[in-house]
């Protein structure tokens, strides 16, 4: 069973997210690696949007073959190369993730190995 947190107290989040998930002891609990924005073929889209379905694609994938779902996600760290890219990415995880949503963090950073690389996505999931 998931609580998802968000009391009174604290700011209201800044889009669709929870400040905090609870997981009840026992719960499996799956750590993914950040996944990139690059298909198994090795293409890797320009649009930071589809890069970022590129990536969530990947974690539901990994996320199957532990017998779990994108709907197990208790938690996402998102990281992006510009503050442009925010807004594309946003866009897919909100319709990926409805409400109650997971907990949530998105960060600008300086770069990934590859240039081309706009997005990536690592999750824990419990169930």
């Amino acid at each position: 069973m998931l609580t998802h947190l968000t009391p009174d107290g604290v700011r209201k989040p800044f889009a669709a997210y929870s400040h905090a998930v609870e997981v009840q002891a026992g719960a499996r609990l799956v750590f993914c690696s950040g996944q990139l924005g690059i298909s198994p073929d090795d293409v890797v889209p320009e649009d930071a949007g589809a890069q970022a379905e590129q990536c969530f694609s990947a974690i539901a994938t990994i996320l199957a073959a532990a017998g779990m779902t994108l709907s197990d996600v208790v938690r996402i760290n998102a990281y992006v190369t510009a503050r442009e890219h925010m807004r594309p990415y946003m866009a897919v995880r909100d319709r990926l993730f409805p409400a109650p949503s997971p907990a949530s963090t998105l960060m600008i950073v300086g770069g990934f190995t590859r240039e081309e690389f706009k997005v990536e996505v690592e999750v824990v999931a419990a169930g």
